[in-house]
């Protein structure tokens, strides 16, 4: 197996538990004008995507479709919400904060395809932002996941060849793929830590 120089970490799903808290803030949001929206509807459609194209699928759900012009800004207001939760109810586990503080082997990014101002003030609650060299977010690219161009930005950060990619969604797999570095793909991000550990001893790196 490769010898990586780095990792870039998803956010949702992967850092944090924070998919349920962006699910709570679309449903407040969305219900207001009607759009019905399940969990089981956003796990499966919503999440690895720009809040954009999330949008632009649940216009669909009513006929006719809603008016993307009339929803599109909320978006402010859902940042908000979720900015609100997110200090109400951090969703970094000790584990991970564990993991992430200790992890000093290999330099460490972020990349994601939500906003910084939503994932900064999670990581410095959490005192982990100090510990990530650069933050690839939603304002740093033209194309987000399922492109590579997030991954390939973040390993030009980070001036890396062979990071590896945890990813949790369907199109934060493929951008990791497409940018022609191995991905890790978690199926809870309680599971980081234990997973992280697991395939980076298959390499020969033990991680603190």
């Amino acid at each position: 197996m490769p010898a990586y120089d780095a990792i870039l970490f998803d956010f949702d799903g992967v850092l944090a538990d924070s998919e349920v808290l962006h699910y709570a803030c679309w449903t407040e949001i969305l219900s207001a004008h009607g759009i019905p929206l399940t969990w089981e509807d956003y796990r499966a459609n919503c999440i690895g995507i720009t809040d954009r194209a999330m949008l632009e699928v649940l216009r669909h759900r009513v006929d006719p479709p809603y008016d993307i012009d009339l929803l599109w800004p909320e978006y402010p207001r859902k940042k908000a919400l979720f900015r609100e939760k997110a200090a109400a109810n951090p969703p970094i586990t000790a584990e991970t904060r564990e993991l992430i503080l200790g992890l000093t082997e290999l330099p460490i990014a972020v990349v994601s395809s939500s906003g910084r101002a939503e994932l900064e003030p999670v990581l410095a609650k959490a005192g982990l932002l100090h510990r990530f060299e650069t933050l690839v977010c939603f304002e740093d690219v033209t194309r987000l996941k399922p492109h590579p161009d997030p991954y390939l930005e973040g390993a030009r950060r980070l001036n890396v060849t062979n990071p590896l990619v945890v990813e949790d969604s369907d199109a934060g797999v493929a951008a990791g793929q497409a940018a022609g570095f191995t991905v890790l793909r978690l199926d809870h991000p309680d599971n980081l830590a234990t997973a992280l550990r697991a395939h980076l001893r298959e390499t020969g790196l033990t991680i603190g």
